[in-house]
């Protein structure tokens, strides 16, 4: 019987390749220094002078050149954070120190570029573990960089996994482990109970599928803390439903579970840290496969809200089952729900793969994630809810069409459709991910990526820090 991806591989980072500062330990280990293009800092050996002449070293990002007497790490123009990744990838068994002082924002940053710059995913391809160390620089928050680098190859890891070993059970197994781990409740609507207790849109998108559609709604915390919502997209494959997509499109279908993904990473930082917070993750884990009793275009289903939706194309689906575990979420009242979703190829053409949009009505909260966003170098930037495109969803023989039929501010309209099923007493924010990379950069590595979801701990952690 193979392992299940929790036991292979989820959760892994090898935390022992980064080190508390000592005295003793930096002063045994090889020092790294960052050499921009500018040129080279006072202090570095003239051993690693001539080696950089010698061998032309223009500084460019990522380039290592090591010799007894340390590494000059290429920084190029410095705009790089996650610079040091390159050196914990690629540098040999050792023990390493940074060279030089550095703010505290920027020493945590090295350390959790050092962490994922270490990521490897080898489930089905063996691949040779990093393993220099890294001696932490002393102002550095370890357990920080730490915590996000495990969050991060967690989503890594779950994105990355093929459909086939991925689908609604797999997902659930990783939900349930993660509870488990943290001592949290989970609970699971299975199959047709999702009619019995009113999801009929999870219903409607999943049952065309082998597996069974569930809803997966983890608890954790304190019962009287404040309430904190993560509600994540899982549709584990998505071939578009009977508007089937193209190969082309359909190849990276197995990330459409990312936000799912992501909100499990979240919520596994925040359970970690120990945020003084009720946490609820709800994941409506669907795959939108073809049948004789898949949902079709023009159809009208019934929603948890109570609204009418009319299908305009089984392609988005992910909106569909977004809306009623939204509607689940907002029955509480929670100080803050977050949808999470891979939901729409517009807001890629807008902003590319690696700046995500996200939606809120709350400019309080709005301007604090651009801060923390600036802060650890997680890049999102902020859309806008335009009432005026609410128009766009209108249906002749439904409350709501799901798409609004044309071509414009797709992700947009996506986010106003969502919108409708959050009460308006209820601080929401939205964020249409990737979750992909398609170009490697030091310690991002091409394929599953974690975005976004530093940046939101920051505020959550600022607001409900222990």
């Amino acid at each position: 019987m193979s392992k299940s991806i929790y036991e292979v591989n989820i959760f892994f980072m090898d935390v022992a390749r980064i080190l508390p500062h000592t005295a003793e330990a930096a002063g045994n280990a090889k020092p790294i220094y960052q050499i921009a293009k500018s040129g080279m800092p006072d202090g570095v050996p003239q051993s690693l002078r001539d080696l950089a002449d010698d061998n032309g070293f223009g500084a460019e990002a990522g380039a290592l050149l090591v010799n007894n007497e340390g590494v000059l790490l290429g920084v190029g123009d410095g705009s790089d954070p996650h610079i040091m990744a390159a050196a914990g990838d690629r540098l040999t068994s050792g023990d390493y120190v940074i060279a030089g002082a550095l703010s505290d924002d920027s020493a945590t940053q090295a350390v959790f570029a050092w962490a994922i710059g270490g990521y490897r995913f080898d489930r089905y391809k063996s691949a040779e573990a990093a393993k220099a160390r890294l001696i932490a620089p002393p102002n550095a928050d370890v357990e920080e960089a730490q915590r996000a680098a495990r969050a991060v190859a967690m989503v890594r890891d779950l994105v990355n996994t093929p459909a086939g070993d991925m689908g609604p059970v797999a997902l659930e197994d990783a939900a349930r482990a993660l509870a488990e781990e943290f001592s949290a409740d989970c609970d699971v609507v299975l199959g047709d109970d999702l009619l019995e207790k009113n999801f009929p849109m999870v219903h409607a998108v999943g049952r065309a599928a082998t597996e069974a559609p569930r809803l997966i709604d983890i608890r954790w915390g304190r019962e009287d803390a404040p309430k904190v919502t993560l509600v994540g997209k899982g549709v584990t494959f998505d071939s578009g439903g009977l508007n089937i997509k193209g190969a082309a499109s359909m190849s990276l279908m197995k990330k459409d579970m990312g936000g799912g993904a992501h909100a499990l990473g979240l919520g596994r930082m925040i359970m970690e840290a120990g945020l003084n917070l009720r946490l609820r993750i709800i994941i409506p884990a669907v795959e939108n496969a073809i049948s004789g009793n898949a949902f079709r275009p023009s159809d009208v289903l019934a929603s948890r809200k109570g609204l009418s939706v009319e299908i305009g194309n089984t392609d988005a689906e992910g909106r569909l089952i977004l809306a009623d575990a939204l509607a689940l979420g907002g029955e509480e009242d929670p100080a803050l729900m977050v949808s999470l979703a891979t939901l729409t190829g517009a807001a890629r053409v807008a902003l590319g793969p690696e700046i995500i949009p996200f939606y809120t009505d709350d400019d309080s909260v709005a301007g604090r994630l651009s801060a923390s966003s600036e802060r650890v170098f997680d890049p999102v930037w902020r859309l806008p809810l335009w009432d005026r495109y609410d128009g766009m969803l209108s249906s002749q023989i439904a409350d709501v069409n799901h798409i609004s039929g044309g071509s414009f501010a797709g992700s947009m309209t996506a986010a106003l459709f969502l919108r409708r099923f959050v009460p308006d007493s209820t601080r929401w924010m939205h964020f249409d991910l990737y979750a992909w990379r398609p170009k490697s950069a030091p310690g991002r590595a091409a394929g599953g990526e974690a975005q976004a979801i530093r940046a939101l701990f920051v505020v959550l952690q600022d607001q409900y820090g222990a």
